[in-house]
């Protein structure tokens, strides 16, 4: 990459771990990038994941207050996002590299509608708290095993769909469960990182630049991320993500 290439992917870096941190939809910045620079899908898709674990681990480090008393919730719901998260991987590197251009407008899209729609799933979320089951019973760990199957494959917008099921099944406080969200995204990255690293082409350069980006911007996303208009930030990551759509399915 050339020096302008390599400072907008570490700019990409940053915005997309401060988002992941308070949002969850790091990668409709990133990926997106990747994919401007010439990035074949798959190759950007791989490369942006090992980008972005230093982030979500940073994000997580900074809601560390928030979870002391989780434990037992973090390894229950751990075990589905390693496994869901092993799956994705696998299932990414197996399925044709077609199937997986022609699924991702898809996704993403689909993901920019759970962003528009975080506003109401927090709403319901916050009207939900004070007492109830504490882990959300089976439906819940299934849940999030699906969540950690698609955050293995691709991931963009995984922290809203593990919020909306929060919303869903479980009564707490808010900030409570987005440091519970970060710790489990935490674990699908990783474990799909892992899967990449071993059997996966990975452009060095560009998860390095994203890795170093995202764990300044996950630090910082969670001090400071709340007092960002909510409004600018949905809108940013839904005209980027069409973006990104559009030129996929051009391509």
């Amino acid at each position: 990459m050339e020096a302008l290439e390599m400072v907008a992917v570490g700019a990409a870096g940053v915005a997309a771990g401060g988002l992941n941190a308070v949002v969850g939809s790091g990668t409709l910045i990133t990926f997106p990038t990747l994919l401007a620079f010439g990035f074949p899908p798959v190759l950007a898709n791989v490369s942006n994941n090992l980008g972005l674990v230093p982030g979500t681990l940073s994000a997580a480090y900074g809601y560390r207050r928030e979870m002391k008393g989780q434990l037992r919730r973090l390894v229950r719901f751990g075990t589905a996002s390693l496994v869901g998260g092993l799956i994705g991987a696998l299932l990414l590197l197996k399925l044709p590299d077609d199937a997986f251009q022609a699924v991702v407008p898809a996704l993403i899209l689909s993901a920019c509608l759970l962003v528009l729609l975080q506003p109401w799933l927090t709403r319901r979320l916050r009207n939900r708290e004070g007492g109830g089951r504490a882990d959300g019973g089976i439906p819940m760990w299934c849940g999030v095993l699906a969540t950690g199957v698609y955050g293995g494959y691709f991931g963009a917008a995984q922290g809203v769909l593990l919020m909306a099921l929060f919303g869903t099944f479980i009564l707490d406080d808010l900030q409570r469960l987005n440091a519970a969200k970060n710790v489990l995204a935490s674990i699908v990255n990783g474990v799909a990182a892992i899967v990449f690293i071993v059997v996966a082409d990975v452009d060095w350069t560009a998860a390095g630049l994203i890795a170093a980006g995202s764990t300044v911007g996950g630090l910082v996303g969670a001090r400071y991320g709340r007092r960002l208009p909510p409004l600018a930030m949905r809108t940013f990551i839904v005209v980027v993500g069409t973006t990104a759509s559009i030129i996929m399915l051009v391509q």
